[in-house]
């Protein structure tokens, strides 16, 4: 057995996470891949950017200190190989470009900013392709603090995929108006249009954490009507009682319902009344991607 080790940074807009993953090899098997070590630290780049425009110089600094807290991590732990990727707020700030150069220059790191296609394309190569049963429809949903991305699969292939700038802390500062909301509405009832047996399939942290509330075994579906139930739940207690009450992190706790709306909406949309929760997300993707790469070279 060889057990290699890769990374992957997601720079997101409600947290900044750092995956790494063991991969297992042995001869005539398919590689196994399992969570190392999963850390999380909550940098709220979004509420920055989708008010002001920018990354200010506090939460410029906190990025700084957290990559190279990661450069650390990895190099005690033998990565091989790693990938650091920035999504909707990195993509928006108007000095993103410009902190990914000083942090790169601080910590050797390089910070890739990507778009929403490829954000769903890497995404696209996690286990979820173990989930899409080819004589089954699905619609996927990807919410994060800034974006969504939302992909429908047909036959077992791609339909359509798209990434709107509606997320739990965009939605949190307001700014996102009905005439988005009619856009996801438009194209989500486009694309399912005429799709038999549709289920969802979830990520992102907040249904990540419903799930977790919800004890529910793994590889078991949550129902629309459990989200709108937890939905009512969630918003009747204070943001000090989903803290001690329901265990969530301050970070967690003031936009999950705002999160969990996509979620319901989009369900609505397409009439979908199951939601797998795979627990996967964009630096599972990294990792696999990284993997496939070198085991290719």
């Amino acid at each position: 057995m060889n057990i290699r080790k890769f990374a992957g940074i997601d720079i997101g807009s409600n947290g900044v996470r750092l995956l790494i993953a063991n991969v297992l090899e042995e001869e005539g098997k398919v590689p196994l891949f399992s969570k190392g070590s999963l850390v999380r630290v909550p940098i709220r780049l979004g509420a920055d950017v989708f008010e002001q425009g920018k990354i200010s110089s506090e939460n410029a600094a906190r990025l700084s200190d957290t990559i190279e807290a990661y450069r650390l991590l990895m190099r005690v732990q033998g990565v091989e190989k790693y990938r650091a990727c920035a999504t909707s707020a990195m993509r928006e700030a108007t000095n993103g470009k410009e902190i990914t150069q000083q942090i790169a220059l601080r910590t050797g790191i390089p910070i890739e900013i990507i778009d929403g296609a490829e954000e769903a394309a890497i995404i696209a190569n996690t286990d979820l392709h173990t989930l899409i049963e080819g004589d089954k429809n699905y619609l996927y949903i990807d919410v994060g603090g800034g974006s969504t991305e939302f992909t429908v699969y047909t036959q077992g292939t791609i339909r359509a995929a798209k990434s709107f700038p509606i997320g739990g802390v965009r939605l949190l500062k307001g700014k996102a108006d009905d005439k988005l909301w009619d856009k996801v509405k438009e194209w989500i009832q486009t694309y399912t249009k005429g799709l038999k047996e549709i289920e969802a399939i979830g990520s992102g942290g907040n249904i990540n954490k419903i799930f977790k509330t919800s004890g529910k075994k793994k590889d078991s579906p949550l129902t629309l009507h459990f989200l709108e139930e937890f939905l009512t739940q969630v918003s009747s207690l204070s943001y000090e009682e989903r803290i001690r009450d329901l265990e969530m992190n301050p970070d967690r706790a003031d936009v999950i319902p705002l999160a969990l709306q996509i979620y319901i909406k989009a369900m609505k949309w397409a009439k979908i009344h199951h939601i797998l929760v795979p627990k996967v997300g964009l630096a599972d993707g990294i990792v696999r991607q990284l993997y496939l790469v070198n085991s290719e070279q």
